[in-house]
């Protein structure tokens, strides 16, 4: 599977498509428009880990709703990331079996190792 998760309105997300300039295998599924499925949701996790890791704890809803000052579990993260885009860390990026989150130099780099390694690049 190649797929990614982003916001089109996000200025970080698009500079990260752009720096990996993902071929044209590549889905790109804005979650604004398209809302994330519990399928595909689940998906993520299985390749994460955990539903936490997809989680952002950046999202102004996080600040907003005091969720620092709650203790979540898993399933509360679940809830949260299919109740609104936001909480979604964001881009993930889903290539073959690997899962790259969120939007650090470390985790593009990561990703565009493991696409360029392929020869997709």
């Amino acid at each position: 599977m190649k797929k990614v998760y982003y916001l089109k309105t996000c200025s970080t997300c698009i500079r990260i498509l752009k720096e990996l300039n993902l071929t044209s295998d590549f889905t790109l599924q804005d979650i604004k428009t398209e809302e994330i499925t519990v399928k595909q949701l689940e998906h993520m996790k299985s390749l994460a880990g955990s539903f936490e890791a997809l989680f952002s704890k950046k999202a102004k809803l996080y600040k907003e709703m005091d969720l620092k000052n709650q203790t979540l579990e898993e399933r509360d993260f679940k809830h949260y990331i299919l109740e609104h885009y936001t909480f979604l860390s964001r881009p993930v990026i889903i290539f073959n079996d690997e899962i790259f989150i969120g939007n650090s130099k470390k985790i593009v780099e990561k990703a565009k190792k493991a696409i360029h390694n392929n020869g997709l690049m």
